[in-house]
């Protein structure tokens, strides 16, 4: 996101839908660092988990409420008691797991959910989406409400053939708004790129050809493999404050900078 773009934001947080189209790219993990390494920026964020049925942000932090986003919708405790500090400077709203009447999105819990975006806007510069994995209609409604998308990739066929099956649904299904691509699991310098391009190139193929508006997907970065991210899962700490020295701690880094509009 340009400079530009985000002094014409809408009055508070800019909302971020991160998303994948496979599980298992490291979706969470890269959401939650990310919201580090923009805290660092001075940047106030939130993020909301809300892959609503299957939550494991919980996991990533390390951390253990009893107060879920299914307690708000409830109505059993007030959204400010939900909101949980974070490590690595940042708030969090945790979902539950293995609710089942989170499995399909149904009007209430649709009206639910954009009013806590709305409620959470204000108090905040950046909110972080963490969706669930897949096309299924909670993700497609989450994305609805965000201002922007953030794709998480891998340069493995499977994952991008169903990254550009995301992108695809969104195009044609959704109103146009900024759409962003980073790599993870990178094994060279550079290959997040060749990546983009190629899903670019599918994309322009059989997605914008036939419409009026094409969809271009923004590279903000690649996140390599890294020996010390899977330490910082083992331990369940944040890579960007246990190791900040590691490649990959500094490539999120990099990330933050250009959704910031920055030079990176």
């Amino acid at each position: 996101m340009s400079a530009a773009s985000r002094s014409d934001k809408p009055t508070g947080a800019r909302i971020t839908a991160v998303t994948s189209g496979k599980g298992g790219v490291g979706k969470t993990f890269i959401t939650a660092n990310l919201a580090a390494a923009l805290a660092r920026r001075g940047e106030r964020v939130l993020v909301l988990d809300a892959d609503l049925g299957l939550a494991n942000l919980d996991v990533v932090l390390n951390l253990y409420s009893k107060i879920t986003l299914h307690d708000v919708f409830m109505g059993r405790v007030s959204l400010e008691d939900a909101i949980l500090p974070a490590p690595g400077g940042f708030s969090v709203l945790l979902a539950g797991s293995g609710m089942v009447e989170y499995s399909r999105m149904t009007p209430e819990v649709g009206d639910k959910l954009r009013a806590l975006i709305t409620a959470v806007r204000p108090r905040y510069d950046h909110v972080l989406l963490d969706t669930g994995a897949g096309i299924s209609d909670v993700v497609l409604f989450t994305i609805s409400l965000a201002d922007e998308v953030l794709v998480v990739a891998t340069s493995e066929p499977t994952s991008l053939a169903d990254a550009y099956a995301t992108v695809k649904v969104l195009a044609t299904t959704q109103a146009a708004r900024p759409m962003h691509l980073v790599v993870n699991q990178v094994s060279r310098m550079g290959e997040g790129r060749q990546v983009r391009a190629q899903l670019q190139q599918v994309v322009d193929r059989f997605v914008n050809a036939s419409r009026p508006q094409p969809t271009r997907l923004a590279y903000v970065g690649e996140i390599p493999h890294d020996n010390a991210v899977r330490e910082a899962v083992q331990r369940r700490q944040l890579l960007i404050d246990t190791l900040p020295g590691s490649a990959a701690a500094k490539a999120f880094a990099q990330v933050a900078a250009r959704m910031l509009g920055e030079n990176a």
